[in-house]
């Protein structure tokens, strides 16, 4: 049954069926029974999946199954049994194996004799460096880490130990090519340590292995080079085997390279293989014992090749008897026969899967087996393999913190039987007593405290009533919901045994809350109907001195006002009142809140002016009469009362006179200038430095942002404050000198200044406040020719400030991150220009309205700010200057796209072959079919970086395309794959 949530008498549901009746001990506590932990009687160890590292457990508990490799580890040298001699190992810290060696003698010493189920080998993956997330090659992995293993015995003194892994796991074979006309052979003699066989096409493991020396024919472009006959011939080559090992690996080439798609695959054909193997017909030499008998069958679980589970069937050589090892887990095979079972069953089956062929006595069938282990048969007896002593020191060591693991686990078991046995009597006593009796005192407890005092998982916290109160401190009408009445016998208990409060009891029901409540509810029924009386109220015209003011906006959302402030009250209880014992809203946020509704405009507030007063704009405010004002105060008892003969503000009368007169002012102002100025607004008959005017031998400079500043004023004159400052200070260093060169004047810097005439400079210095006279003059000897005239500057220029700004200029221009370039695609060797200056095609009111619109209001440069009466001075850096020369001028240099042109985001970091990339999305031209350029330079280097190929913020790139191709997602797999730079290696040792 549910509980009744509304119902605070409700207490069935609660979570009370848990307690009741008789409970098994176990379910007091969720702790597993460590001997479950603990290894079972003549059983493997097993080793624990870190992730996606179970390919590396199958072939360590194949390894470990090899005695002669486990013997020969265990005579290994340790640093520690050296350095330790007589001594022991320090028990104040963990053994931390320093070699390869020594990481598999401590992890076979571990699984022959630890007490554990199962082991970690963390230590000996993170000594490998593989990446426990990933799972690699398992086929990459043994031959790797069977290189590695050889090269670190090889440097010990016991041959025993130096030569185990070619004794146990190399073998040779020779290449032999035979000349078909003279008969000469060659042969190339090699060591193997597994036989990689192709099984593509064939259905046993002898047909695999007769392909592998299957005879090839040398011929046509393919012949073979014969010293005897000094010339290219006709052959024949194979690959002959000289000696097997006593253990032979073979690998079943699974995971193929698939040509058409790209990946490697998986082969999920069927290979059939015998316990015993006879390799004599194989053989060159046939006088030898080559019988083997299988040790090992490594699978692989899943359809795909780059992901699955990896299990090992590995034969105890002691005993006979095989175990399947996976993971953690290890089965021990029934009859001492090797049974697959379960893992020849694919995870996806397809249509087309092919049946299971049958196997006859002794043979067996894998569609999932990639690597088979024969052993050499032999008559001899297994191995007894010992630990060595301070390998058993450290296995015991191991063994004792596992027993004590094992004993506070069993502890902690019987301390949760305790404490469970106790709540259980706990709660079956009180929640008998838990109800209420009519006419009995009683307590509110909230329904969640409830609850977790009734679950067995978390032990309950302090009683916490604090979120459920009202304003008054007494219990909220609006929480009752959420509480459950209980007896005061059980509310007593709780408070003296869990601690906590406030108690709520009877005389916590709060009487000026339900008042409240009703009177709010009366208020909304009552709303609608005095918004109908209000409505008509205002359409009769007020006569006399009766009236009040009321804003109209006020006017027309007065219903809403009113609706949201009734309802205020509620929102505020649910914004103090989150989860109940304790976890309240966050306090910041419930403020930030409260702020933002604090800034909100209440009621009639729309007519209050800055100083309180009423405010001067009739348009914003009408009368209405006292009957309407009276019915609007019952819900807006704050709202400011302004009657109809009171007065406006007098300081906002003064102002609005104030500002009548600086706008008439500034009118005049602008007049005055634009008369005087007529030249410098129109920009008719300007001087240019590049066509030296013959009229005078001197020109005054100013800023261009200065010209665009005061003609926004002189267009604008209510709008935008007056001019003050010429403020050339913008175009001189912090030495005082000019920033400028005569040349760049001219060209790139033309649009940072402006040329005034003598006269007119003279009526500049009688309108503005002048801070630094800039001038250039001309030098020219009679008769000269007008070419070979000297430009000087006053002030002279800074040559140091001059290189710090163009060094900072191209650093900025190399040194861009996602900015926009254009590509430009040519038909027919044909380029659609586009417009060298968009600013020309309109007029010059048009710019100047775009540009300032475009400006972030309240930008303005504080050279040409009045503040004060005074005209403030700046004095600018290199850094200020360049911000000045970004911001300060509003000229658009915004480049409008052409058709056949496309906006590509870039950073100079980026290299050519990446853009190309890009551009193969945009215009699915391929990047080798792409030619391009950049105001005449062929751009080729694609591993040269965009900045350094002089690509800049806004440049154009041509690209003319070769004959184009279609597969272009076939195409991007390509690009990535040479970016990635191959398939990723097997951790450091591997690479």
């Amino acid at each position: 049954r549910r509980n009744c949530r509304g119902n605070p008498n409700c207490l069935v549901g609660i979570g009370e069926h848990v307690w009741l009746g008789e409970i098994d001990e176990n379910s007091f506590h969720n702790i597993d029974d460590p001997n479950c932990e603990r290894r079972k009687k003549n059983a493997f160890v097993g080793l624990t999946n870190l992730g996606a590292t179970c390919y590396v457990n199958t072939f360590l508990q194949m390894w470990f199954l090899n005695l002669e490799l486990r013997q020969a580890l265990y005579l290994c040298p340790s640093t520690c049994n050296e350095n330790m001699a007589g001594e022991g190992v320090p028990r104040d810290k963990d053994y931390e194996p320093q070699t390869i060696c020594e990481h598999l003698q401590y992890l076979f010493a571990l699984l022959q004799n630890s007490k554990r189920r199962y082991i970690d080998p963390s230590a000996f993956v993170k000594a490998l460096g593989l990446d426990t997330g990933q799972q690699q090659d398992a086929q990459e992995f043994s031959k790797l880490f069977m290189s590695l293993l050889e090269d670190t015995l090889s440097k010990q003194k016991n041959p025993d130990v130096r030569n185990i892994v070619q004794k146990q796991f190399c073998g040779e074979y020779a290449y032999v090519t035979v000349c078909n006309q003279c008969g000469r052979e060659s042969k190339l003699v090699s060591k193997f340590y597994e036989l990689e066989l192709n099984i593509q096409g064939h259905k046993q493991l002898t047909d695999c292995i007769t392909e592998f020396l299957k005879e090839e024919k040398l011929e046509g472009d393919n012949r073979y080079f014969c010293e005897t006959c000094q010339s290219k011939q006709n052959a024949t080559r194979k690959i002959r085997l000289l000696s097997l090992p006593c253990t032979l690996n073979l690998q079943l080439m699974r995971f193929v390279f698939d040509r058409q798609t790209g990946h490697k695959k998986k082969l999920n054909t069927y290979i059939g293989f015998s316990e015993l193997l006879d390799m004599e017909p194989f053989m060159e030499q046939k006088n030898g014992v080559y019988v083997y008998e299988l040790s090992a069958v490594l699978i692989h679980r899943g359809v795909s090749a780059y992901s699955g589970h990896y299990i090992a069937h590995v034969k105890d050589p002691q005993t006979g008897e095989w175990y399947k090892f996976n993971d953690e887990d290890i089965e021990k095979m029934e009859g001492k026969k090797l049974q697959l079972g379960i893992e020849e069953d694919l995870a996806e089956p397809s249509k087309s899967q092919t049946r299971k062929p049958k196997c006859g006595k002794g043979t067996h069938c894998s569609r999932n087996a990639y690597m088979l282990v024969y052993r050499l048969q032999t008559r001899e007896k297994s191995l007894t393999v010992k630990v060595p002593a301070f390998l058993q020191e450290l296995v015991e060591r191991d063994n004792c913190k596992f027993e004590e693991w094992c004993n506070e686990m069993a502890e902690m078991r019987k301390q949760s039987v305790a404490r469970g046995k106790i709540k259980h009597e706990e709660v079956k006593e009180l929640y008998k007593r838990l109800p209420a009796e009519a006419g009995s005192p009683y307590d509110f407890i909230s329904l969640e405290w409830l609850q977790k005092w009734l679950d067995e998982s978390t032990p309950p916290k302090p009683i916490d009533n604090t979120a459920c109160l009202c304003s008054h401190g007494k219990l909220h009408p609006d929480k009752i919901s959420i509480m459950k009445r209980i007896s005061e016998y059980v509310a007593d208990f709780f408070y003296r045994r869990y601690g906590g409060g406030p108690r709520l009891n009877v005389k916590a029901l709060c009487k000026d809350c339900v008042v409240e409540r009703c009177r709010i509810l009366r208020l909304k029924n009552q709303l609608n109907e005095d918004y109908k009386t209000v409505t008509n109220l205002l359409k009769i015209t007020v006569k006399g001195n009766d009236g009040f003011w009321v804003g109209k906006a006020s006017l027309r959302s007065w219903r809403q006002l009113a609706l949201e402030q009734l309802n205020e009250q509620d929102e505020d209880a649910e914004h103090s009142n989150g989860k109940m014992n304790g976890n309240a809203q966050n306090k910041d946020e419930s403020n930030e809140e409260k702020r933002e509704e604090e800034e909100e405009l209440n009621f009639n507030e729309d007519i209050v002016c800055p100083h309180g007063g009423l405010c001067i704009s009739e348009n914003e405010r009408r009368v209405v009469s006292k009957e309407a004002w009276e019915k609007l105060k019952q819900y807006f008892p704050k709202a400011p009362e302004f009657p109809n003969n009171k007065e406006c503000c007098s300081q906002c009368k003064i102002l609005e006179r104030e500002g009548e007169e600086n706008e008439a002012l500034h009118k005049m102002m602008a007049s005055e200038q634009k008369t005087s100025l007529q030249n410098l607004f129109h920009d008719k008959c300007r001087p240019c430095l590049g066509s030296w005017p013959q009229e005078t031998d001197e020109l005054y400079i100013v800023s261009q942002f200065f010209v665009e500043e005061w003609r926004k004023f002189v267009r604008r004159p209510t709008r935008c404050s007056p001019v003050s400052s010429v403020g050339n200070s913008a175009l001189l260093c912090p030495h005082g000198g000019l920033m400028f060169t005569y040349a760049s004047m001219t060209k790139e810097d033309s649009k940072l200044i402006a040329l005034i005439w003598p006269s007119e400079w003279e009526r500049i210095q009688k309108l503005f406040v002048v801070d630094h006279v800039i001038k250039i003059t001309r030098a020219q000897a009679a008769g000269a020719d007008p070419e070979g005239a000297l430009y000087t500057s006053e002030p002279q220029l800074c040559p140091e400030c001059r290189e710090g700004l163009l060094c900072q200029q191209q650093r900025d221009l190399r040194e861009y991150t996602q900015a926009t370039i254009y590509i430009h695609k040519v038909v027919d060797n044909k380029k659609v220009m586009k417009d060298a200056a968009p600013e020309l095609n309109v007029s010059s009111s048009e710019a100047e309205e775009e540009r300032e619109e475009n400006k972030p209001e309240g930008e303005q440069d504080p050279d040409f700010n009045q503040a004060n009466g005074g005209a403030k001075r700046q004095k600018i850096s290199h850094q200020s200057y360049i911000t000045y020369q970004k911001q300060g001028i509003r000229r658009s240099t915004r480049h409008r796209k052409v058709r056949g042109e496309k906006a590509l985001l870039v950073s100079a970091n980026q290299t050519l072959k990446e853009l190309k990339i890009q551009i193969m999305h945009a215009f699915s031209v391929a990047p080798f079919d792409q030619n391009l350029s950049i105001d005449g330079k062929i751009l080729s280097d694609d591993t040269a970086t965009l900045g350094s190929l002089g690509v800049i913020p806004e440049s154009v790139i041509l690209l003319k395309a070769d004959e184009p191709i279609a597969d272009y997602a076939a195409m991007d797999d390509v690009m990535q794959g040479e970016e990635g730079g191959g398939p990723q290696g097997l951790g450091a040792w591997g690479r």
